[in-house]
């Protein structure tokens, strides 16, 4: 199956029955199959004006009910960030999908890696995503789907060129067989239901537009009720309740993979596309007796820092491959920085760095 289509049918298959897009490469294939696939199954698909009008659209088909996603490419990312904005304030699980590519040109690259946790304007934090194969398309398409819904937020898929243009074989378990998170509804009548206030887990319970509750969703400070209103506490325990949601559950909700990281003296971090060749960069080592391993992340925010410690427990050096300049590093290198050397090894040519080439670094530093 093509990659694309791949996030298409995990969206589906999480229950997503609203897209809301606007033509972009290498996005495309989204919008198409999406355009073919929600009226079979009962969905609504709709072609806006623009990207910032396909994140608000989504966001009122989720505030309506419905699991809603967007998806674009790296340029149409930046004009979603308004609507990311308001998403955050006022805590709508929606799912975007930025397939990444170097700017004015269809070739992959892994440049949005900051943007995709910082870009929204305010306090907040993110979950973000990052699929290496078609396989994982689809899976973790599934998982942002239930991320969304379980903490009320914006989750973003960083795909690539790479990945979302490429078809690989992938299996598609039965529906009964996987795991679909849903938003949890109201169970106090409408004149004591209280639509910002976070429960044990810190999330709001969440109504739906034409149901008995009312609610106004603001990007403004509001109290527990809904209602427009600032004091500094307000403010404060606002912000502290919308990003501690996710920031205190970064470890338990981290989704990665690990080769060889008992014993490796020389570490791999990685994450998307890039992981293809390292993986065999790591098996290659190893039959020369090099001790490598590799820690790769299928999710790079909220930062899995107790998946990096225990990975890098044993490990003098430690290597980051990226497609970009060398952005994701200097996250690893604050984690790991005092009890490891921590090494950049950017590539921004737009194609990943090829076992070979990994193998060329693990021997440099062996």
């Amino acid at each position: 199956m093509l990659g694309n289509y791949a996030i298409v049918e995990g969206a589906i298959a999480a229950g997503c029955r609203f897209f809301a897009g606007y033509p972009i490469t290498p996005a495309n294939e989204i919008s198409e199959r999406m355009a073919q696939r929600m009226p079979e199954v009962g969905g609504r698909f709709i072609q806006m004006e623009d990207e910032l009008g396909s994140i608000y659209a989504v966001c009122g088909a989720s505030l309506a009910g419905k699991k809603a996603m967007t998806a674009t490419a790296s340029a149409g990312y930046n004009y979603m960030q308004e609507g990311i904005e308001y998403a955050v304030a006022a805590e709508i699980p929606i799912v975007i999908v930025d397939v990444m590519r170097q700017r004015g040109e269809n070739f992959p690259t892994q440049s949005d890696v900051m943007q995709a946790r910082y870009g929204a304007a305010g306090d907040h934090e993110m979950i973000v995503l990052t699929p290496s194969s078609v396989q994982e398309l689809f899976d973790l398409t599934i998982e942002a789907f239930n991320f969304a819904e379980r903490f009320r937020n914006p989750v973003i898929i960083l795909s690539e060129a790479t990945i979302s243009l490429m078809r690989e074989g992938i299996t598609i378990p039965n529906h009964e067989e996987l795991r679909i998170v849903n938003r949890k509804k109201p169970i106090v009548p409408p004149s004591e239901f209280m639509p910002f206030r976070g429960e044990e887990d810190l999330v709001p319970r969440m109504s739906e537009f034409g149901d008995e509750y009312k609610v106004l969703y603001t990007h403004n400070p509001h109290d527990e009720w809904g209602k427009i209103a600032w004091t500094p506490k307000l403010y404060e325990d606002l912000y502290k309740r919308i990003t501690e949601k996710i920031a205190s559950k970064a470890d338990e909700i981290a989704l990665y993979d690990t080769l060889f990281t008992e014993d490796s003296e020389i570490l791999l971090i990685t994450y998307g596309s890039e992981a293809r060749g390292c993986i065999e960069a790591v098996r290659m080592a190893r039959a020369m007796g090099i001790k490598a391993g590799l820690l790769k992340l299928k999710m790079i925010w909220p930062v899995p820092v107790k998946a990096m410690t225990e990975a890098a427990r044993r490990s003098k050096k430690i290597l980051v491959p990226e497609m970009n300049t060398g952005r994701y590093f200097h996250v690893v290198k604050e984690v790991l920085g005092c009890s490891a050397e921590v090494i950049s090894i950017p590539k921004n040519q737009g194609r990943i760095h090829s076992p070979g080439e990994m193998l060329q670094e693990f021997r440099k530093v062996a």
